[in-house]
């Protein structure tokens, strides 16, 4: 079986993939109303998971007018791990994301890194790790993806 077409950076989503809706306060803050500045602000999150392969998640902001405020799309790829899953594993983590403007700019980051994780443990070590703005033709996926999402959250 070969990884699907969607386990990708900034590849379409596939069909079934809806968003789930969470708010970004925490329940005791709407609760309590000190949500402050971010009350009714939520974000969209879909994940996507190939366990063989890797998994995806792409996770936007928006406000409680509904506006875009900032997004992401995040895929780690499983590079290689021993048969008996005894050694460490190498993971391939590709990302783009940041900020949406008011003015329809984007200011953000894309990376690659690759860490190194040894068995029992939760966090691996960096084996390297590059960063740089993302190219106008990425940006432009992203928000061809979060307009997506948006669309599938209001269905």
């Amino acid at each position: 079986m070969a990884a699907p077409d969607w386990l990708a950076l900034l590849s379409p989503l596939p069909a079934g993939a809806q968003p789930q809706r969470k708010l970004v306060a925490t329940p005791e803050m709407v609760a309590n109303g000190t949500d402050g500045p971010i009350a009714g602000w939520y974000n969209l999150i879909v994940h996507l998971s190939e366990p063989e392969y890797g998994l995806r998640n792409v996770h936007l902001t928006l406000d409680v007018e509904g506006t875009l405020l900032a997004g992401g799309d995040h895929v780690m790829f499983v590079r290689e791990t021993t048969p008996d899953g005894m050694e460490a594993t190498l993971t391939e983590h590709h990302s783009v994301g940041g900020r949406f403007e008011s003015d329809g700019s984007f200011r953000g980051t894309h990376w690659i890194s690759i860490l190194d994780t040894k068995p029992g443990e939760d966090e691996g070590e960096t084996r390297s790790a590059e960063h740089r703005p993302p190219t106008d033709e990425e940006i432009a996926a992203l928000r061809v993806i979060a307009a997506e999402v948006m669309r599938r959250a209001a269905s």
